[in-house]
């Protein structure tokens, strides 16, 4: 067996506007749109689910009360720095929040983080 990850679920407040961020202002393809649940596939063979938060709580059987950092971030990695700023433009059209604008990096490349509607965080970065 070979880790892989075939699908990233989110927890949202909002299906309705998960959907329009993620699918008409950050480009995500619409495979299955059902009252609760919605799937898209990002590229590739990677998909994204969008769940209510308290139905992905409760089929995890933990508590949906919480905020802050979650443990983790999602990143796109651009080839350029030109397709960092379009992926900040684009989400912030759709609705993001800036939290660190994309600027030259210490680690000699060129990134920055923004918010979906629901606060999951997103870097878009490059090397270049």
């Amino acid at each position: 067996m070979s880790l892989q990850v075939s699908v990233v679920m989110l927890g949202v407040e909002d299906i309705d506007r998960a959907k329009k961020f993620y699918v008409d202002g950050m480009g995500a393809e619409l495979e299955q749109d059902q009252p609760g649940f919605v799937l898209c596939r990002l590229g590739g063979a990677t998909k994204l689910a969008l769940y209510r938060w308290e139905a992905v709580a409760g089929d995890a059987g933990v508590k949906a009360e919480g905020s802050g950092f979650r443990r983790f971030s999602l990143h796109y990695i651009a080839d350029t720095r030109e397709e960092v700023d379009e992926v900040f433009a684009a989400a912030v059209a759709a609705g993001a929040t800036v939290l660190k604008p994309a600027e030259a990096a210490q680690w000699g490349g060129y990134s920055g983080t923004f918010s979906d509607p629901d606060g999951h965080l997103w870097k878009a970065a490059t090397n270049a």
